[in-house]
């Protein structure tokens, strides 16, 4: 697999600030969390963003219980 380098010229201070503290926050040096940012945004969505689209699917029937999915797999383990 090629690996290639990537430059990223004029970013604001900004910017640059909001990605550090991100990276300080999941514990990765600032070119790890740029690197994991990108590939989310390449190749599919972050379990973030998941998680968001899961509650917005859950928030459209209120009143239906939700089961939690690790109940659902354990059940199915020995069905």
């Amino acid at each position: 697999m090629e690996v290639a380098t990537l430059t990223i010229r004029k970013l604001g201070d900004e910017v640059v600030g909001a990605l550090k503290a991100r990276a300080r926050r999941n514990h990765r040096s600032l070119e790890a969390e740029v690197r994991v940012l990108l590939r989310e945004v390449a190749v599919g969505g972050s379990p973030e963003s998941l998680r968001d689209l899961a509650d917005r699917i859950a928030a459209l029937t209120p009143d239906v219980p939700q089961t939690d999915c690790t109940e659902l797999v354990r059940a199915n383990r020995f069905a």
